[in-house]
């Protein structure tokens, strides 16, 4: 019960110290204490993002600014709901990434992309790490684009590290992907086992052999170096594990 609001604080008043109508809203009040929990009572304004409950799912990217991460923003803007990384008309000279201020471990995390422009590569980072004084960042991709021959949506590529696919994209992802359309990438991390899904299809189910290698990190989007191109993202989702 809480303590302003003590029944005992009730026998020190008559109806000659309050006036009437007062004295029944103070017994009112007690009555709503008493049948209402605590945790119940608590404003909204009051909790903080430390409240949330575990396993709740959060929206990483709140679909009108770029709080909460960081990155060039050069090369990142928010329009219509979606971020987009890149340019429509501009070479991208090197890789570029925006990054979430926050490290996650193990996770279930999901993101809608489509590529728009001449290039056909990106990427969703996780148990990421920036490099310092670079652009590059190192970690687990969840890889967007196409590939002559064939699509790399939906592959596990270890970048900066191991710098190579360490699942590649199954025959049945070029079925399932969508070219110039949104496409839906999750991504399952749990300990040494990460899963990747495209559209629905599961591209990857891989276990990490190097107990060396970090388990937690950054989310990060990707824009890959090359011919202009437009990377388009929204609805990044992620509950924790």
């Amino acid at each position: 019960m809480p303590s302003l609001l003590r029944p005992n604080l009730l026998y020190g008043l008559s109806r000659s110290a309050l006036p009437a109508a007062c004295l029944d809203a103070v017994v009112c009040l007690v009555a709503v204490a008493c049948m209402v929990p605590a945790a119940c009572m608590v404003p909204a304004a009051c909790l903080s993002a430390a409240d949330t409950p575990a396993g709740e799912e959060v929206q990483l990217f709140d679909g009108k600014t770029l709080d909460g991460w960081n990155g060039d923003t050069k090369w990142f803007r928010v329009q219509d709901g979606a971020i987009i990384a890149g340019s429509a008309t501009e070479k991208i000279p090197a890789n570029q990434f925006l990054c979430t201020n926050k490290s996650y471990r193990d996770f279930e995390l999901s993101v809608e992309a489509k590529l728009v422009g001449q290039g056909n590569n990106a990427g969703v980072q996780f148990r990421t790490k920036r490099i310092p004084n670079d652009t590059e960042v190192i970690g687990y991709q969840a890889d967007i684009g196409f590939m002559p021959n064939g699509t790399c949506w939906g592959a596990l590529y270890d970048e900066s590290r191991r710098r190579k696919f360490l699942a590649e994209s199954p025959e049945l992802a070029m079925k399932t992907v969508k070219r110039g359309q949104w496409n839906t990438l999750k991504i399952i991390a749990r300990g040494d086992r990460i899963q990747i899904f495209l559209n629905g299809v599961q591209t990857v189910d891989y276990t990490e052999p190097d107990p060396e290698i970090e388990r937690d990190g950054v989310i990060a989007l990707q824009v890959h170096s090359g011919p202009p191109l437009e990377v388009y993202y929204r609805n990044v989702r992620l509950k924790e594990l």
